[in-house]
């Protein structure tokens, strides 16, 4: 059976049995394909399910929308942050430049990278919105090194799904992306926006962008990437921060 057929049979199915069955049957024709996000438990998990189920199914090379540089954002918000720590005080302080991003999990080469290591690599620019779940958006341009481009050098083992990435912030914000996500073309660790570094209170000097979700997705001050297989080991399994304060693992628009 053709890639494409099976996708069209299992969206029918899916399609098919949410409108007979209810939302506990699509999410178990999910199940059996593989389309389950970490946070499909509870009363909210079937809805969840189908909601990545079908968008996986329709949209896993689709585009963010990109914009022309006329449309970039006079005054783009920056939205708050956590104060900063002591050390990433002293990091701002040196320019960064001790910065260090690490990449470890299920690769065949750990990897420990300054931001100069990562401008260094292959960097790409985009026009893109990010959109806020409580309702408001920008565009900017975001210059950076697609995520791929570091997953490739660490090596990524064949049975990894996730990429867990962490944040500075005192907080400890963390995320997870699926591979689709990870290697998605327009997934960027970005260190410059509107033609110059990308500033402290947008992320700087290193965010993970990932224009096909919410904005809560793009987290601010990366320091460390996992790659895994399961996302039991994390946290509450729920595969972020986000949904263990009521926010959709899945946030895709």
């Amino acid at each position: 059976m053709s890639q494409m057929s099976r996708r069209r049979l299992i969206t029918t199915g899916l399609a098919a049995v949410a409108g007979a069955s209810g939302l506990a049957v699509a999410a178990r024709v999910a199940r059996r394909y593989g389309l389950v996000p970490p946070d499909h438990g509870g009363l909210y998990g079937p809805g969840e399910t189908l909601t990545y189920a079908a968008q996986r199914l329709l949209t896993t090379h689709s585009l963010a929308r990109e914009f022309p540089r006329s449309m970039i954002s006079k005054a783009p918000f920056a939205n708050e942050a956590d104060p900063p720590t002591d050390e990433f005080k002293r990091h701002q302080a040196s320019g960064f430049r001790e910065w260090r991003l690490v990449v470890d999990g299920m690769v065949d080469h750990p990897l420990s990278l300054s931001v100069s290591d990562i401008r260094s690599m292959a960097f790409l620019n985009q026009i893109t919105e990010v959109v806020c779940e409580e309702g408001w958006s920008y565009v900017a341009e975001w210059i950076g090194t697609p995520l791929s481009e570091v997953l490739n050098e660490a090596g990524l083992h064949p049975q990894v799904r996730y990429i867990v990435y962490r944040s500075m912030e005192k907080m400890g914000w963390w995320e997870s992306i699926d591979m689709a996500d990870a290697l998605h073309p327009q997934t960027f660790l970005t260190w410059g926006m509107n033609d110059g570094d990308l500033p402290v209170g947008f992320g700087g000097p290193l965010r993970l962008r990932v224009p096909r979700q919410l904005g809560y997705k793009s987290l601010k001050y990366i320091v460390h990437l996992t790659a895994t297989d399961s996302m039991k080991g994390f946290g509450k399994g729920l595969g972020s921060a986000s949904p263990e304060s009521g926010y959709a693992w899945y946030a895709g628009i």
